[in-house]
């Protein structure tokens, strides 16, 4: 089969958000363009670096007399996401870094505008879904973690030359199917009728 350019395929998010993160046992999409429940919601713009997604496999070699390896077998498997979310005044967005019982929002009033109220403390974060969507033209492409939580908030810089942007990484956890990530893809070729 020959190489053809429009099998590549741009990591642009969906003009409507590219990121989103609900409650563990939401019902997942299942195709590209499925409606997503309404408990699953975006957290805003992500930096320009986008998502990266990193397949980990830990493997050791066993050797035969005389040095030949004769098996590898494999010990350790891992899917993890990383991004930065860059809304940090967005109430969402905290709640994927601090925790949701620990920000509190206030609507805007006369007196003042949105308000936040963070808490940072050690606790774990839940785990929850994730769905990231991608569109290239008429081509589309969703990932969809069924089981997964921020395991780690890397530096967040405060100074008037950048914006706050809240780096994370995402460790993405079996599901009963033994699943830690679907990925759904759709060309976007149809046939003519």
């Amino acid at each position: 089969m020959a190489n053809l350019v429009q099998n590549v395929i741009a990591g642009k998010p969906l003009a409507t958000g590219g990121l989103l993160s609900g409650p563990l046992l939401s019902p997942l999409p299942t195709d590209t363009v499925a409606a997503v429940d309404a408990a699953i919601v975006g957290v805003g713009y992500i930096s320009e670096d986008g998502v990266s997604m990193t397949i980990g496999r830990e493997t050791d070699k066993i050797k035969a007399w005389g040095g030949d390896v004769v098996k590898i077998t494999q010990n350790e498997h891992s899917v993890t996401l990383q991004y930065t979310m860059i809304e940090a005044a967005r109430a969402d967005v905290n709640r994927e870094v601090y925790g949701e019982p620990n920000v509190t929002a206030t609507a805007a009033s006369a007196s003042s505008g949105n308000l936040l109220a963070v808490r940072v403390t050690a606790e774990q974060l839940p785990h929850r879904v994730r769905v990231m969507e991608i569109k290239d033209g008429d081509a589309r492409m969703r990932l969809v973690a069924p089981d997964s939580q921020v395991t780690e908030v890397g530096d967040i810089t405060f100074q008037d030359s950048s914006i706050i942007g809240y780096p994370v990484t995402v460790e993405c956890f079996p599901d009963d199917e033994g699943v830690k990530l679907y990925i759904y893809s759709d060309d976007g070729k149809k046939l003519a009728p």
